[in-house]
């Protein structure tokens, strides 16, 4: 069972976060689900909790009238070993606007910020994709003291509901380091959530123009009109990635879908020719009015958004003292070589990666995974096995005195890694019981 903090006193919201978590799981016969929600109001049981408990996920209630917050933040902001875990922000829209606490909050690590109203809907989807992408916890910081510039990926299930938050995350990206103007952080997340939504809609799941208009002529959504795409498991199985790299003085979106593309510059003269309230062509209409480009591959299956940072937004963004080496990786390269020496490992910013020992797979790495080849680097021995790149992929290449360097100087590290081993630990665990259940006719 995953352990959920949640600082707030507000009777109502608790009532609100239990129903949402307990409506949302199996309940077992003790009415358990997969969520232990612990409750905090006190200043000091909320900073032990923080400090020893390791949490990896924290709500906050920032609308909490009996709850010293901004304290409760100071301390946060005063001492690293609390860098550990990422925020979930809940407000009261009524008190608090989502543009002040975005300019309140961006020196901590707040991944998500939503209106009570919101919270029925969208928490748990919100907490369930920021634990499948583990690595977006630490991506705030730890790519900061990596490199100057910050680089990172979500790979998207074909789940119309879900879009929304992770746009939302790219978006507060840009706002919590003051590289946007907080008042611009909901146009890009809406920009963002369309031009995903097209990836799902027309690129993986195939669904053409026409065909939409049919359906929406029917009273069909396009929720359920993907939803009824995907019960073809070659189509429930394709991914967006949703890629960003953020530079000095511009921030670039990938969005890339592995459907077959579409003639881009076709679309594009019909979408200009309809009517300005139509629906078809939203995505792209509303990433041309907020980006500074926006490019699309040949094909037409991959756009780049390019948004260009605020120059009188004050930025909170320190430079990394150290700099990593950027690969860029297209499918079949060999990253890692069984049996080379272990004097460096990888960070994964994005792609795919096939692990063979001796010829054979033996297993697969994502930047969920966040390290490549640390096993052998940490324990000072040669390879063990062969990683080669399904697609094409990003990697920060970090030499042992890169890495040396960064556990002196954040010592708070250590607890990080320790997690990632320990989290390697039970997944290898878990596989080995299911080979072993296999095996044995279970």
């Amino acid at each position: 069972m995953n352990t959920l903090g949640i600082i707030n006193s507000d009777p109502a919201l608790q009532k609100t976060l239990e129903t949402a978590f307990l409506n949302g799981g199996e309940p077992d016969d003790s009415g358990r689900t997969e969520y232990d929600l612990k409750f905090f109001t006190e200043e000091d049981d909320i900073l032990s909790f923080l400090r020893y408990d390791l949490p990896e996920i924290v709500l906050i209630n920032f609308s909490d009238p009996l709850i010293s917050i901004d304290t409760v933040l100071s301390r946060i902001r005063d001492d690293m070993s609390f860098l550990n875990f990422g925020i979930v922000g809940l407000y009261h829209g009524e008190r608090d606007t989502e543009d002040r606490l975005l300019e309140k909050c961006k020196s901590i690590n707040v991944l998500a910020l939503l209106d009570n109203y919101q919270v029925p809907s969208h928490i748990r989807k919100t907490v369930q994709i920021i634990e499948k992408n583990y690595q977006i916890i630490f991506q705030r910081e730890f790519n900061q003291n990596l490199l100057n510039e910050v680089s990172g990926s979500f790979s998207i299930e074909n789940d119309i509901l879900a879009i929304p938050v992770y746009a939302g995350m790219g978006a507060m990206l840009l706002s919590q380091r003051g590289l946007i103007d907080p008042a611009k952080k909901m146009p890009l997340q809406l920009a963002l959530s369309e031009l995903i939504v097209n990836a799902v809609e027309h690129g993986n799941c195939g669904i053409s123009y026409d065909e939409k208009t049919a359906a929406m002529d029917k009273g069909l959504s396009v929720v359920e009109l993907v939803a009824e795409k995907c019960r073809d498991p070659a189509i429930r199985e394709k991914r967006v990635e949703f890629l960003w790299d953020i530079g000095k003085e511009t921030t670039s979106f990938v969005i890339r879908d592995e459907g077959k593309g579409f003639d881009v510059q076709a679309l594009l003269k019909k979408i200009a020719a309809q009517d300005s309230m139509s629906l078809h062509g939203r995505g792209i209409k509303m990433a041309v009015l907020y980006a500074a480009e926006l490019r699309y591959n040949d094909i037409g299956n991959q756009v780049t958004m390019t948004i260009r940072h605020d120059s009188n937004v004050e930025q909170d963004v320190p430079v990394g003292f150290t700099k990593g080496r950027m690969l860029n990786v297209k499918k079949g390269d060999i990253v890692i070589r069984e049996d080379d020496p272990s004097d460096y490992l990888y960070y994964i910013v994005s792609g795919n990666y096939s692990v063979y020992h001796n010829l054979k797979k033996v297993g697969s790495l994502s930047p969920q995974d966040i390290f490549m080849g640390e096993m052998s680097f940490l324990l000072n021995q040669r390879r063990s096995a062969s990683i080669r790149a399904d697609g094409p992929g990003k990697l920060i290449l970090l030499t042992s005195k890169n890495f040396v360097s960064i556990i002196r100087a954040y010592p708070h590290y250590g607890i990080f890694l320790s997690k990632l081993l320990a989290k390697r630990l039970v997944r290898s665990n878990d596989r080995n019981a299911e080979l072993l259940g296999k095996i044995s006719g279970f």
